[in-house]
C-alpha cells in the first residue's frame, strides 16, 4: 500500500459515517383559525425557525425558516394592519405571499404591497 493512500482511506471512512444533514423542516402552514397570539407563538417556536435582526423603528419581527425557502412577519402594535402575519415563501413559481389579516383590511394590504415590493427589488 501506498503511504499516502492510508490517510485517504481513513478520511474517505469517516464521511461514509457521518450522519447526512437533516432535510429543512417542511413550511409552516398558517391556520388562520388560531388566533394572532397562538399562531405567533407557533412560528416562534417552530424546529428551525431564527428571528432575523429587528430594523430599528420598524413594527413588526421576521422569521427565517432553515433552507431559506420561506419567512413570516409578525406585527407589532403600530404596524399597518395590526394585527396580522404574513408569510414569504419560495416556488418555483417565484416568491409568493399569503397571511392572516386579523385588524384593519386597509393596513394588511399595505403589508403585502411591501413585502411585494421587497420581492420585486431582491429578485433584480
Amino acid at each position: 500500500m501506498r503511504p499516502w493512500a492510508l490517510p485517504l482511506m481513513g478520511a474517505l471512512l469517516l464521511s461514509a459515517c457521518a450522519e447526512p444533514e437533516a432535510p429543512a423542516p417542511p413550511p409552516l402552514k398558517l391556520d388562520c383559525a388560531l388566533g394572532f397570539e397562538s399562531l405567533s407563538a407557533q412560528i416562534v417556536a417552530a424546529p428551525g425557525m431564527k428571528p432575523a435582526v429587528k430594523e430599528r423603528g420598524e413594527p413588526f419581527r421576521y422569521y427565517n425558516a432553515d433552507g431559506g425557502q420561506s419567512s413570516y412577519m409578525i406585527t407589532e402594535p403600530g404596524a399597518p394592519g395590526h394585527p396580522a402575519i404574513l408569510k414569504q415563501q419560495v416556488t418555483p413559481a417565484g416568491v409568493t405571499n399569503s397571511g392572516c389579516a386579523y385588524g384593519d383590511e386597509k393596513g394588511y394590504a399595505e403589508l403585502v404591497a411591501y413585502l411585494e415590493a421587497l420581492a420585486k427589488a431582491r429578485a433584480k
